[in-house]
């Protein structure tokens, strides 16, 4: 089976040193069995890829996805800009046909409005507001 790097399962088994290890591989593709996460970095690192690439998001509960966010957050500093969207009391969300969220212009924010986005996943939301409020603390210390 040829991968989509142009390297076949036995090519990549002999460059992890396994010799020809295509039959591993397989089972980790068909999750018969599951890589260690330091594998899965040197899969990456010979495949010259993120380690994110060689997961498969689709099928991962909440804190799957988070580990999957703060690996991203970690590769890749600055890309993932969290921010705690605030309620104005006696104001009911969406009462109107105006359905835009609103920020304001500062130094640390981009030219263009960010895009936002939210969960209807309780448990989710909750891991993401505790990364925001972390992150926030982590700036001013």
């Amino acid at each position: 089976m040829k991968l989509i790097w142009n390297m076949t399962q036995a090519e990549l088994g002999v460059a992890l040193g396994w010799g020809q290890g295509a039959n591993r591989l397989a089972q980790y593709e068909t999750n018969y069995r599951v890589p260690r996460k330091d594998l899965v970095t040197e899969m990456a690192k010979i495949l010259d890829v993120n380690p994110l690439a060689l997961h498969e998001p689709t099928t991962v509960n909440a804190s799957k996805l988070m580990e999957i966010l703060f690996w991203i957050d970690e590769f890749n500093p600055g890309m993932i800009n969290l921010f705690q969207l605030e309620t104005y009391p006696n104001e009911k969300s969406n009462s109107s046909n105006d359905t835009s969220i609103r920020y304001h212009n500062s130094d640390s924010r981009p030219a263009h409005p960010p895009v936002g986005i939210w969960f209807n996943y309780g448990i989710l939301n909750n891991f993401l507001k505790e990364w925001t409020i972390r992150k926030e603390e982590l700036k001013s210390s």
